[in-house]
């Protein structure tokens, strides 16, 4: 037993039984975390060709302002975003203030009045549902005349494909398959079975269009969802692909008139993808990406280490804590609030900015129940650094995800473990 370490993990308030427990659970996870660093490998030399291959230089750091026209980083970088991720174009922007928003732009962009939206693997995260216009908000999609309809999930997880074919009809243009979970405890989706789906549907309309929520899943595979027939994928900087560096942005990548409908989207008719300035964080973006296989990496870790901490002490644990993996998100369902609300303050406790915040429940916008959220992050809602979060409604399950690396996601899930221990939510008697 290294005696200094345990030390140090007791001066940040773990107990010997805590920390010797999770040394239990990790030295179980060393094949696991094996294969994990193979699959960032093939990653990391995936992301280095991409720069490569498009000529990467120190002038593509530059900073650029006002229009931003002839801006060498801005277009190189999705250059690098297109061969990297197996797009023919890419639109990656500080512009593009979060995921919601990436999401929002390349639906409204690529839908028309009339048009049709199908969601064949359920309901999306709660922050679409105002987008979509399934909760009434200003400037839906809804409200600009575009229909909705949705196919459930089967009871185990998997696509109902009897229904699907009956809800694609003459009006449906744009499918959207969220990967992760979301606020739902369901599977998230190997990029296998979003290929199979995309065939599927392919398969009775070829011209409608399918576009990946990416959230959470980039770089956790060794390959992404245009490279099993999606035209779109969509994603948040700040979450996989920024590598903790990038402080805003998002990214759209896929078939290039796709691109160039939300590039005229967020920009205007008539100056898409020539206007909008990188700002100074160009160079930020390009280090995130060439990170972030890294990073992923350390969170997955993260992510497994819970799970196996978790549904050892009896709890619910999706994904479990051997089955593959497809994303960072680990959903761990208590049943109870006060357990819920102990797991989120000991991740805030985790961390090194804000460590001595307690997280509270709020009515946050674009949510329909309150929500606790941990993460005490150098760039404010960054989901690849360390944080955890959950609506306060049955059955009072924390999503947890992120890290920048192995060794703070680990105290993270340990600190959580000791709020539930010193509240009498869990038993370590037994296990130890």
């Amino acid at each position: 037993m290294n005696h200094l370490m345990e030390q140090q993990y007791e001066k940040l308030g773990i107990s010997r039984e805590v920390y010797r427990f999770g040394e239990q659970i990790e030295a179980s996870l060393a094949e696991r975390f094996d294969s994990f660093d193979r699959v960032a490998e093939f990653n990391q030399l995936k992301v280095l060709k991409a720069m490569q291959d498009n000529r990467v230089s120190a002038e593509c750091f530059q900073v650029s302002s006002g229009y931003g026209y002839n801006d060498l980083g801005r277009d190189t970088l999705e250059k690098v975003y297109a061969s990297c991720f197996g797009g023919e174009d890419a639109l990656v922007r500080p512009q593009i203030t979060c995921g919601t928003h990436a999401l929002a732009l390349a639906l409204m962009s690529n839908l028309r009045p009339g048009d049709e939206l199908l969601s064949p693997v359920g309901k999306p995260y709660d922050t679409l549902e105002e987008v979509i216009g399934i909760r009434p908000s200003k400037g839906s999609l809804a409200e600009y005349g575009v229909t909705y309809r949705q196919v459930d999930l089967l009871a185990d997880g998997s696509f109902d494909y009897e229904k699907i074919k009956e809800a694609i009809g003459p009006r449906t243009k744009l499918v959207t398959i969220q990967r992760s979970k979301g606020y739902a405890t369901r599977p998230t989706l190997s990029v296998a079975r979003i290929g199979e789906l995309i065939s599927f549907i392919k398969g009775i309309r070829p011209d409608i269009l399918c576009m990946v929520d990416n959230c959470y899943g980039e770089f956790v595979e060794e390959r992404e969802p245009l490279e099993v027939g999606a035209d779109m994928i969509v994603g948040s900087l700040i979450k996989n692909p920024g590598g903790g560096l990038a402080p805003i942005g998002g990214y759209i990548v896929g078939k290039k008139e796709c691109v160039e409908n939300a590039a005229y989207r967020l920009t205007s008719p008539g100056l898409g993808k020539e206007v909008g300035a990188s700002l100074g964080v160009i160079q930020s973006f390009y280090q995130g990406l060439f990170l972030s296989p890294t990073v992923v990496n350390g969170a997955l870790k993260g992510a497994v280490f819970a799970a196996n901490i978790y549904e050892k002490l009896g709890f619910e644990v999706i994904p479990n804590g051997s089955e593959s993996r497809h994303d960072i998100i680990q959903a761990v369902t208590f049943g109870n609030p006060d357990a819920l609300i102990a797991f989120c303050e000991g991740i805030q406790e985790a961390a090194p900015v804000d460590s001595y915040v307690t997280p509270e429940p709020w009515a946050m916008p674009g949510y329909d129940s309150d929500v606790i959220m941990a993460a005490g992050a150098f760039v404010q809602g960054s989901s690849i650094e360390l944080s955890a979060d959950g609506p306060i409604r049955p059955p009072y399950a924390v999503y947890f995800q992120g890290g920048l690396t192995w060794y703070h996601a680990k105290l993270g899930i340990l600190k959580s473990l000791q709020k539930l221990k010193e509240r009498n939510l869990v038993n370590l008697d037994r296990l130890c």
